[in-house]
């Protein structure tokens, strides 16, 4: 009698084991099972973090470090196939997107700041960068006071054009004239064609620019830094389950190191479309992985 009622505890042990695993499923997780997809918003033009390569198709820094997420969201949920649906955002339609449920996350050049965090969660942070000015050498501009009486482009909705914007307040630069873009490739276009004097985003990214240039040369990134951005993938707010999946996939690439490959990938070698940044990783970024790199 005794051992009937082991295996029969043993069995009902099991069995809330199991509906317990099921149950775990939830948000955003319980959608991409059941849809079979996971929709990626990606940039098209934040080289080398996530832009259009040669071949029409998503590629970048960020994109790498996601299809590592993909493959473990994949394993999560116990999916055979998972198919990968990418949808192009700009700074105006990232958070709406995420927001709304229509993205599951972004992976592309986004700031982590806590006023974001009131609609949007973000992951790990993946690369650490600041506003500065990109300009024709010819331009004699080397820092943001010398954009008196000048016009430089923005991307709206972006932690530079509030950047830009406070310090021209601060230090009271008079005459500076915004243009309002869209994006890094629309700000790069106004620069190169003379609509504008400057064009501000994170510095890495002007590099990146400058990097699939006609006329490189042409160029340079200029200023003290304006501003701190952290980059981090988005994703849906209050969704534990896939924010510890994301975290675990990136805890283990900066354990491991593996990060520092992809890394060297995009950042000191020749880019799909572009010439290498010749960024090497720097000590601050290396202490950023090394203290996210997490245990088991």
């Amino acid at each position: 009698m005794m051992k009937k009622i082991v295996v029969a505890a043993a069995a009902i042990a099991v069995l809330a084991a199991t509906e317990g695993s099921a149950q775990e499923l939830y948000g955003t997780l319980k959608k991409i099972k059941e849809g079979g997809t996971i929709v990626i918003g990606h940039r098209e033009t934040s080289l080398p973090f996530s832009y259009i390569g040669p071949d029409g198709k998503p590629v970048g820094y960020t994109l790498d470090i996601c299809a590592k997420i993909v493959d473990a969201v994949k394993a999560e949920i116990g999916a055979d196939k998972l198919e990968v649906k990418y949808v192009p955002v700009t700074p105006q339609t990232r958070i709406p997107l995420i927001a709304n449920g229509n993205v599951h996350m972004e992976c592309g050049s986004t700031t982590n700041t806590l006023s974001r965090q009131k609609q949007v969660d973000y992951a790990y942070t993946t690369y650490l960068t600041g506003t500065k000015l990109l300009v024709k050498k010819s331009s004699k501009i080397k820092e943001v006071e010398d954009l008196a009486g000048k016009a430089i482009a923005l991307s709206q909705g972006t932690t530079n054009e509030r950047a830009i914007k406070e310090a021209i307040e601060k230090l009271k630069i008079q005459n500076v004239k915004v243009l309002n873009v869209k994006d890094h490739g629309e700000g790069f276009l106004a620069l190169e064609t003379d609509r504008v004097d400057a064009f501000s985003t994170d510095d890495i990214q002007l590099y990146g620019l400058i990097a699939k240039a006609k006329n490189p040369g042409d160029y340079e990134v200029v200023g003290r830094f304006l501003s701190f951005d952290p980059y981090a993938i988005m994703l849906p707010r209050d969704d534990s389950a896939f924010r510890l999946v994301i975290n675990r996939t990136l805890a283990d690439l900066f354990r491991t190191g593996e990060i520092e490959k992809i890394y060297a990938k995009w950042f000191t070698q020749d880019i799909p479309g572009g010439k290498a940044l010749n960024v090497p990783l720097s000590d601050l970024l290396r202490a950023n992985f090394e203290v996210q790199a997490f245990p088991q």
